[in-house]
């Protein structure tokens, strides 16, 4: 933030600079060149009228005389003050490399003086305190109406989704509960509820999550969210062409050449690859029987000083490594608080969610550390990320990853 302040400073300054330096390197030239010029000019037309006058009778030769001497001698002093005042300019060059200095320098005391380097840091910490007051008001709002009145289904759905947002995961899921029981095979509602389960699941699909998934897809066959999750919950159960049907059903709804339209090309490319094996990239080992040991990676996990301030202790926090190229799919994955922080985990091919997919199946990966503050497993706008890329992936690596980038 500091940086993007830094460089409107120094770009207003070189704005200033363009604007005031030029006229007082200028300033010499002009009066020399044109005042001088304009008072001989001026000279020249009044010897011409006198010479008329003195012509046509007007002036006699005497007077002609004086007033020619008096011209003379204005004249004389008139070029001697321009000639003063250009030395005068010459030397009040001096002040440019004055400006040039004072400028800059004035600008940073002021500013470490009286100016607050952190303040758009402390602006997002309160913007960020304040977004959960205003849901924890929302949230005792609702929790009002609905002892009032228990069978409005949107408020359930709606204090369904602060609570997610307050990552109290269970809460959120009796309050979609509730919603579902009002409204019945509702497909935002399943889906809201499915989420909600996974969560308390470590993010797992598998039982009752899956089951709402599917009934949501019932009633809305095309639904983005429905389809990708339906594709996972397949996935974790190791049916792969059910997987794909739905995948690619979904590539058909998304925009093509957007990024999620890219992930889920990916995703299919590499689990074709896996399922065929074939190879699918440089990346992959064609074979899983080629692996002899299994691959573990422990992760040292920290959070920078800058990002503690807006981080909150509740906040999730997602430690997993992915393949560097292809699928944007977890291979290990883990999942902790920034309470917990700093933290050491390992990651290893028993986290696969699905037997294709193992760390030991890649030779390079890229192994991340990110604080969501929805809870949410899918990268928002907003999370706070680090990573390291590993371009050889060995039997026993340590890693260590600051969170020191934001989304």
């Amino acid at each position: 933030m500091n940086a993007v302040y830094w460089s409107c400073v120094i770009v207003l300054i070189i704005i200033a600079f363009v604007i005031i330096i030029p006229p007082l390197w200028k300033k010499r030239e002009l009066t020399e060149a044109g005042a001088d010029q304009r008072n001989i000019k001026i000279a020249k037309e009044r010897v011409k009228e006198l010479r008329s006058q003195l012509h046509t009778g007007e002036l006699s030769q005497l007077q002609f005389d004086e007033q020619l001497s008096e011209l003379e001698l204005t004249l004389s002093d008139d070029l001697d003050i321009q000639k003063q005042n250009s030395q005068a300019s010459s030397q009040g060059k001096w002040v440019v490399p004055v400006i040039v200095l004072f400028i800059p320098l004035f600008t940073i005391l002021s500013y470490l003086s009286l100016g607050e380097p952190d303040a758009l840091i402390k602006a997002e910490i309160k913007q960020s305190h304040q977004t959960e007051q205003d849901i924890n008001a929302m949230v005792a709002q609702l929790a009002q109406r609905l002892k009032e009145n228990p069978s409005n289904a949107k408020d359930w759905i709606m204090l369904g989704r602060s609570f997610k947002y307050l990552k109290q995961y269970q809460l959120a899921a009796n309050s979609f509960k509730k919603a579902y029981k009002l409204l019945g095979d509702d497909p935002e509602v399943l889906l809201h509820y499915a989420d909600a389960l996974a969560m308390l699941n470590n993010g797992s699909l598998v039982g009752k999550p899956a089951e709402l998934v599917f009934k949501a897809l019932e009633k809305s066959p095309n639904d983005v969210t429905g389809l990708w999750l339906a594709g996972m919950a397949k996935a974790e159960k190791r049916d792969f062409p059910a997987a794909l049907k739905y995948w690619h059903k979904l590539q058909t709804i998304l925009p093509k050449n957007s990024e999620p339209y890219i992930q889920v090309q990916n995703l299919i490319s590499t689990v074709q690859a896996q399922i065929s094996g074939a190879k699918p990239s440089d990346n992959t080992v064609t074979s899983t029987a080629e692996t002899t040991s299994i691959v573990s990676i422990e992760v040292q996990v920290n959070l920078s000083k800058q990002f503690k301030q807006l981080a909150s202790a509740e906040d999730t926090v997602f430690i997993y490594a992915k393949a560097l190229t292809g699928a944007p799919m977890p291979l290990a994955i883990v999942r902790k608080q920034v309470s917990d922080l700093p933290i050491t985990v390992t990651l290893d091919d028993k986290m696969a969610m699905m037997p294709t997919m193992k760390l030991s199946n890649f030779k390079a990966v890229k192994v991340m550390a990110r604080v969501s503050k929805s809870g949410s497993a899918m990268p928002q706008k907003g999370d706070f990320v680090g990573s390291v890329d590993l371009s050889k992936l060995e039997t026993n690596q340590t890693v260590v990853i600051v969170i020191n980038q934001k989304i």
